[in-house]
């Protein structure tokens, strides 16, 4: 079986400098967590001894399992890269479901595993996951994919408009119900974008902005945790030991690093003064032992990622394609631009993982597989025309 099946009129082109910026950002994060890890892992240990639990060998447990996890995103990422947009496309209704089923798997008791009042993962056996991180996957794959097949329909509410918006609802209230807003609402934005980029009249995005702006103001003032990270961001010195530590700790860290940094598996802050360094903040890391040329490695890196991505999915004369390249880049570059905006205190504390580098096999995967179908889409492309680099939206 032929795995490569190009729309008529295409040729398959490889873009090895796209390939190349995934490969060496998820580098850089494997070293990032190795180094941030093995600080966490001491810890750990330390805390065990202090309890009288006895010493248990713990360094280096958190990279031996993102390690896994990334191998098993790799395979993830190669296969998305060379499958054909049909069975791509027929796998859709099995990942919507699989995604909504894994959510309400998370209210189950015995099944999901809730941490500090949150009910984001499920758990069985050694097997641990996080739902809302398929989502991002399901829900793009989704949306492109109906508003390619109701392309001629959007005129309609009722036809075009109310079941991608239905689906795109229950996923929100989902992510929410497992007291995790900040991804209800981030996945919520990007799926309104591929509305957007699939021609969705304005008008309804006035509705869902009246709808939505009110209704986020609501679900922030109505949970303490969201109150006190909004108060702490817009109050700083209120509580420095408290709830503004965190990221007092982690500009710290951010500012000793310098020019040069202090070298890899050198920093110092990570040891005791960030607290999930491994994590969130591992920006924060990252900085401190590769410095502001470290800094401009990892925007590079993602400046091409972004550049070829969206160049390739504008170049995608076929519309499920393009509306899906456009949302997968969209999704992996903005979640990285709010994870260094809280780490930089210029957001409240969101709980955003920073892709290919923070701790969490399932982040990692679905990352991978978002890159493996960019390379994908990258890989069947209209060659452009004399002059012209892409096509318009």
């Amino acid at each position: 079986m032929q795995l490569n099946m190009e729309m008529p009129g295409r040729r398959s082109r490889t873009d090895h400098v796209l390939i190349a910026s995934i490969m060496i950002l998820a580098a850089l994060g494997l070293i990032t967590l190795f180094s941030a890890s093995d600080a966490y892992s001491r810890r750990l240990a330390e805390m065990d001894r202090a309890a009288g639990l006895g010493l248990e060998e713990r360094n280096s447990t958190l990279f031996e399992d993102q390690l896994v996890h990334f191998f098993v995103g790799a395979l993830c990422c190669v296969a998305a890269s060379l499958l054909p947009v049909r069975m791509i496309r027929s796998l859709v209704p099995f990942a919507v479901a699989l995604a909504a089923i894994f959510c309400i798997l998370t209210f189950v008791p015995g099944i999901g595993d809730a941490r500090n009042g949150a009910a984001r993962w499920i758990r069985v056996g050694s097997f641990n996951y996080q739902p809302s991180e398929l989502v991002k996957l399901a829900l793009p794959l989704y949306l492109a994919h109906i508003f390619d097949k109701k392309r001629g329909e959007l005129d309609s509410f009722v036809r075009g408009i109310l079941p991608p918006a239905l689906i795109l609802t229950l996923f929100f209230l989902l992510i929410y119900a497992q007291n995790n807003f900040s991804t209800a609402l981030f996945i919520t934005l990007n799926g309104l974008l591929i509305f957007y980029m699939a021609g969705v009249k304005f008008r309804y995005f006035l509705g869902a902005g009246v709808i939505l702006i009110p209704l986020s103001v609501v679900f922030v003032l109505t949970r303490e945790h969201r109150l006190i990270r909004l108060i702490s961001y817009l109050w700083p010195d209120q509580d420095p030991l408290g709830a503004d530590y965190q990221v007092k700790a982690s500009l710290i860290s951010v500012a000793s690093g310098g020019l040069w940094g202090k070298g890899l598996g050198r920093g110092t802050r990570k040891i005791s003064s960030v607290p999930e360094v491994h994590s969130d903040f591992i920006f924060s890391s990252y900085t401190e032992e590769l410095g502001f040329a470290g800094v401009l490695l990892f925007f590079t890196m993602f400046l091409v990622f972004a550049y070829r991505g969206y160049r390739a999915a504008l170049r995608c004369a076929d519309p499920f394609r393009r509306l899906l390249g456009i949302s997968l880049v969209t999704i992996i570059v903005s979640q990285a631009l709010i994870n260094i905006a809280v780490v930089a205190g210029a957001l409240p504390v969101t709980g955003m993982p920073l892709p290919f580098f923070s701790h969490g096999g399932s982040s990692l995967v679905t990352t991978l597989s978002m890159a493996g179908l960019i390379v994908n889409i990258s890989r069947n492309t209209a060659p452009p025309a004399p002059g012209e680099e892409a096509l318009h939206v």
